[in-house]
Parts: structure tokens; sequence; C-alpha cells
């Protein structure tokens, strides 16, 4: 079993302002662990983390990639608190070569990434709730996922065919009210390949 990062900096009080790792944070752990033996023969250059967080995910990759020191990560957040903890995260577990952005999505780097991106990788906020509990850039932004729970990951999605180089891979977390059946058609239509990972 892989180490998970250290995460023992955060206090109660952090996570009144930042996503607190959960059962889909520790999923999507194991989910990467399982591939971990391809995303190694995947030798990538560049992995960006959307919705980065805690850092954990990030952190993660960097301390258990053979080829860690090679890679440039990019971790974005729409929120600024998330940002920096992302930042202690590294810091905590010695990951000086991650790139932490404060953005919507991935948005004000798609055109330096675009066709780039071998590792793409998005918890994304999948809680089915109404669409005005949308748009916030604080703790809200982790989970409120509008209609169908889809609606910041329908906003990623037409631009990820162009974002990924060609070995590129895409990780999304998501649940049962998000229509994994619908998701999967989308990427069909567009030429991808989907298979669940991990489920629980």
């Amino acid at each position: 079993m892989l180490e998970t990062p250290d995460y023992s900096h955060f206090t109660s009080k952090d996570y009144e302002n930042i996503y607190e790792p959960s059962e889909d944070t520790f999923l999507f752990l194991d989910a990467l662990e399982k591939d971990i033996e391809y995303l190694n023969n995947l030798k990538a250059d560049i992995i960006v983390e959307i919705g980065c967080g805690s850092g954990l995910v990030t952190n993660f990759l960097a301390k258990h990639l053979k080829n860690r020191k090679e890679v440039q990560f990019f971790a974005t957040d729409i929120n600024k608190n998330a940002c920096l903890a992302t930042r202690q995260t590294c810091i905590k577990n010695s990951n000086e070569n991650v790139n932490i952005i404060n953005c919507d999505l991935i948005m004000p780097l798609r055109e330096r990434l675009n066709g780039y991106v071998d590792i793409l990788l998005f918890n994304p906020p999948y809680v089915v709730t109404e669409s005005n509990e949308l748009g916030y850039r604080s703790l809200e932004a982790a989970w409120a996922g509008g209609k169908d729970g889809r609606e910041v990951m329908n906003r990623l999605f037409p631009l990820i065919d162009n974002l990924l180089s060609s070995k590129g891979v895409f990780y999304l977390v998501c649940i049962k009210q998000n229509k994994i059946n619908e998701i999967g058609e989308y990427f069909a239509h567009v030429g991808f390949d989907m298979s669940i990972v991990l489920n629980r």
C-alpha cells in the first residue's frame, strides 16, 4: 500500500475554508494507486489537478511516480484558501515542483498547455444542488455541482480533447446522480474510451 501524503498540518479551523479530505479523496488516491504501474509507464511530463483542495492528490503522485523529478505539476483551485493549503501540503511533503494557480478550472493555462497534459485529475463539485448555488470562490465551490451535479464538469469536458497530449489520460471522480452513462456517451462521441477504475 502506497503512503498517503502527510496532511497532519491541517486543523479543524483550516477545514472551515477548504475541503477536508474525505471518502472521495481517498477513493481517488486508491484509484491512482491501482493504476500506478500504468501511470509510471506513461512517463508523464505534465500533470494537472483541477480543484486541488488540500493538495493530497497532487502530492500523492508527486510522491510515488518514479519520474516525479522530471514532471511539471500544476494544481488549480478557484478557492484561494485551497491554493494556500496545497502549498502547505507541498512543503510538508517536500514537493517543491508544483505550480499552484488560483483560477477557475484551467482557464488561464488553456492555451499554454493545450496538447501537453499527460495526466489530468479532477475531483469536481459533484453534489446535486440548485444552479444558483454555483459561482462561489469559497468552500461551497468544492461540492456544489448544480443540475445533476454536472454543471462544473460540463464546462470542463469540451476542453479535454484539446488539453490532453496524444498519450493523455483523464481521471474523474463522480457519483451515480451525475449520470455516468451520459458522461461515457459524451466522451465516446469525441473519440475517447472510458473505464471505471474503482467504485465504492
